[in-house]
C-alpha cells in the first residue's frame, strides 16, 4: 500500500443472521478524493456494511476491502481507517482529554496529536471536563478526534451531523470536504438527506441489502427540467418537436432533454417571446424516495460507472 489513497472496495458483499438476510451479494465502490453518501431505509443494511468493513462483523460471502486488504489484514488499522459509529462510547467519568490520551496510547499515536485534535474539533475549551456532561454535538466531535487520531487515509461515519446545530453542520460539512480534498477516502450514513445533498459528491443507495444506485448523486437524477413561461407557447411548443414537452398551463411549456440555454436559443430563432425561463433539478431527497419506493429494482437500471 504504498499509494496513500484507498478506495473501498465492496464485492458481492452478502451477511446473513439466521433465516435474514440483511446484505445480499452487494458490490460498490467509494473512491478517493470525494464524500460519497450511504443512503438507506432503517433496516436497509448499511450499519451492517460499515461493520463489516471496520472487522466488527465478518461476512458470510463477498469481500469487503481499503485499499485491497481486508481490515483485519491492515498492518495499523488507527492509521488507515477512522470510523465513528456510537455516541455513547466514552467512560462518563473521563474527560476529553482523558478519552483521547486513552485511544492514543492504544493506537501508539503520539499523545501531541491529543491537543492538536482538542484544538481542530472545536474541543479544547473542553478539554477537562468529564464526557458526561458533554452535548449530543460535543460527543460528535470528539468521537471524529477519536477517529482522526491515527491521520487516516479512510473515514467512514454513521450519523456524524446527529446533535450538531446549524453551525455545527456547517463546520462539519466544509471540514469533510477539506478531508476529501486532500485525497482522502469519506464514507458517510446519514437520513440527513438535505445536507448530504450539499455534502455529498457521489451517493450509494441500498435497500433491503441491495444496491439501488452508485454514482454522483446529480448524475442519477437525470437531466434538468426546463420551465418555460411564454405567450407564445403553443408555437414554442410546435418548435420543439422531437424533445419531450408537456403543456403546465395556458402559457407554461415543461421541457426534458435541452437545457435552458438551447431553449432560450430556441425561441431566438423562431422569433419567440419567453417571459420566464427555469431550471428545475431533482433533489437527492427525491432520488431517494424513488428508488427506495421500488422505481427502480436493478442496480443495473440506475448504476452510473
Amino acid at each position: 500500500m504504498t499509494d496513500d489513497r484507498l478506495p473501498i472496495e465492496v464485492s458481492h458483499l452478502t451477511k446473513r443472521f439466521g433465516a435474514v438476510t440483511a446484505v445480499h451479494d452487494l458490490s460498490f465502490t467509494v473512491e478517493p478524493g470525494h464524500v460519497t453518501g450511504f443512503l438507506g431505509p432503517n433496516g436497509a443494511g448499511k450499519t451492517t456494511t460499515m461493520r463489516i468493513l471496520t472487522g466488527l462483523m465478518s461476512p458470510t460471502a463477498g469481500t469487503a476491502t481499503i485499499g485491497g486488504l481486508a481490515y483485519r489484514r491492515l498492518p495499523q488499522p488507527s492509521r488507515t481507517v477512522g470510523a465513528v459509529f456510537d455516541t455513547t462510547a466514552f467512560h462518563p467519568g473521563h474527560t476529553a482529554r482523558d478519552h483521547l490520551r486513552v485511544y492514543a496510547a492504544m493506537g501508539a499515536h503520539p499523545d501531541r496529536r491529543v491537543d492538536d485534535l482538542l484544538d481542530l474539533l472545536g474541543l479544547a475549551p473542553a478539554a477537562d471536563r468529564r464526557t458526561r456532561t458533554f452535548s449530543t454535538g460535543m460527543r460528535q466531535r470528539l468521537n471524529l478526534a477519536t477517529a482522526l487520531l491515527g491521520d487516516p487515509r479512510v473515514l467512514l461515519l454513521d450519523e456524524p451531523s446527529n446533535g450538531l446545530d446549524p453551525e455545527g453542520m456547517s463546520w462539519l460539512r466544509q471540514f469533510l470536504r477539506d478531508l476529501a480534498g486532500d485525497g482522502r477516502t469519506v464514507l458517510v450514513s446519514s437520513h440527513v438527506l438535505s445536507e448530504l445533498e450539499i455534502l455529498a459528491d457521489n451517493v450509494v443507495v441500498i435497500r433491503h441489502g441491495r444496491l439501488l444506485a452508485a454514482g454522483p448523486w446529480a448524475q442519477l437524477t437525470g437531466p434538468p427540467t426546463v420551465v418555460v413561461r411564454s405567450p407564445d407557447a403553443d408555437a414554442l411548443h410546435t418548435a420543439l418537436a422531437g424533445t419531450h414537452a408537456e403543456r403546465d398551463g395556458p402559457d407554461r411549456l415543461r421541457i426534458h432533454g435541452l437545457d435552458a440555454p438551447a431553449v432560450a436559443e430556441l425561441a431566438a430563432r423562431h422569433r419567440l417571446r419567453v417571459h420566464e425561463l427555469t431550471t428545475e433539478r431533482t433533489g437527492l431527497e427525491q432520488l431517494f424516495l424513488r428508488l427506495t419506493a421500488g422505481e427502480a429494482t436493478t442496480a443495473e437500471q440506475v448504476t452510473t460507472r
